[in-house]
């Protein structure tokens, strides 16, 4: 059955037969676990992740240290995210303290045409799925070893998360490169801190467990002492058993990081998949969220296998 034919299918016993939507969700993890799993879509940059209730808030506050875990807010919907671009951001950042501020918005406040804040450079307007991630995080170093770090993509590979299909804390990112362009496999070693300057365009192939190969464009927009702002897309088509899930440029992230003070960092990524995306890929909630606050992990230096994940 193609994947236009399963959503019709849904569709039909839902509202023609009145199947509960909750039934045909079970008998389809029932039968299908890996092929449902592998229409939510990783987190590197990935991954990032949909709609998080606030039930599923409360289990990742937990007696971990502040950076470990995240909370739900209630934001004015007809504000809309805002990324630190001269403006406050929305949602704020949460203080060192506390925990990481996750919040994952709804087409249903904005309608099919959102228009992105002018500082991402996303011309496509409306989302699928929508995640921002706001934080403050300890950093002791100068930028340079924040900029190393995200150019060290062979890093990504071992990133872990908690997969709600299975039940158990399984490898995202099972390989990662740096490339010398766009063609695949041309692997190079890591980029290097002279290689993260404003303006530059580097490439890397990502592994994912699920999805397979793809390769994304990583776009340096600002660096400096005190900030650095990248953006990262994907630039070839991902698939899940030869279908189509995203096409290029459907899987778009943005990530700023401001140092406040010498020994404090600010965090804020805004992540979405494009409206037209796989219908499927906001069908597991909990896993988007859990690929995005892996990825998150990983950047500031938090375990990604740590307990507890964002959502069971």
């Amino acid at each position: 059955m193609s994947l236009r034919g399963f959503d019709d299918l849904r569709q039909l016993l839902i509202t023609r037969l009145g199947i509960q939507e909750a039934m045909i969700i079970v008998r389809t993890k029932n039968e299908l676990p890996r092929f449902r799993d592998a229409l939510t879509l990783s987190v590197l940059l990935l991954v990032l992740p949909a709609v998080y209730s606030a039930q599923e808030a409360d289990r990742f506050q937990d007696s971990l240290p502040p950076l470990q875990a995240g909370r739900l807010i209630d934001v004015e919907p007809q504000l809309g995210p805002q990324p630190p671009c001269g403006k406050e951001p929305i949602p704020p950042y949460a203080g060192l303290d506390d925990l990481a501020i996750v919040k994952s918005w709804s087409k249903s406040d904005f309608g099919p045409d959102w228009k992105p804040p002018a500082c991402t450079g996303w011309a496509e307007v409306g989302f699928t799925t929508l995640v921002t991630i706001a934080a403050r995080f300890p950093h002791t170093s100068e930028a340079g070893g924040l900029f190393r770090h995200i150019g060290a993509i062979s890093e990504l590979a071992g990133m872990r998360y908690w997969s709600t299909t299975h039940k158990q804390w399984r490898t995202l990112i099972v390989d990662a490169y740096a490339l010398t362009g766009l063609q695949s496999g041309r692997r190079r070693e890591d980029f290097t801190f002279d290689e993260m300057k404003e303006g530059k365009v580097l490439y890397f192939e990502q592994v994912d467990n699920l999805s397979g190969k793809a390769i994304y464009r990583m776009h340096i927009v600002e660096a400096s002492a005190r900030r650095l702002v990248f953006d990262v897309e994907n630039v070839s088509t991902m698939r899940s058993f030869f279908i189509p899930i995203l096409h290029p440029g459907e899987l778009q992230s943005m990530y700023f990081l401001d140092r406040e003070s010498d020994n404090v960092w600010r965090y804020y990524s805004i992540v979405r998949t494009g409206k037209n995306a796989n219908g499927l890929i906001a069908g597991n909630e909990s896993s988007s969220v859990n690929r995005a606050v892996a990825f998150y992990r990983h950047l500031v230096g938090i375990p990604t296998a740590q307990e507890p994940p964002g959502a069971r």
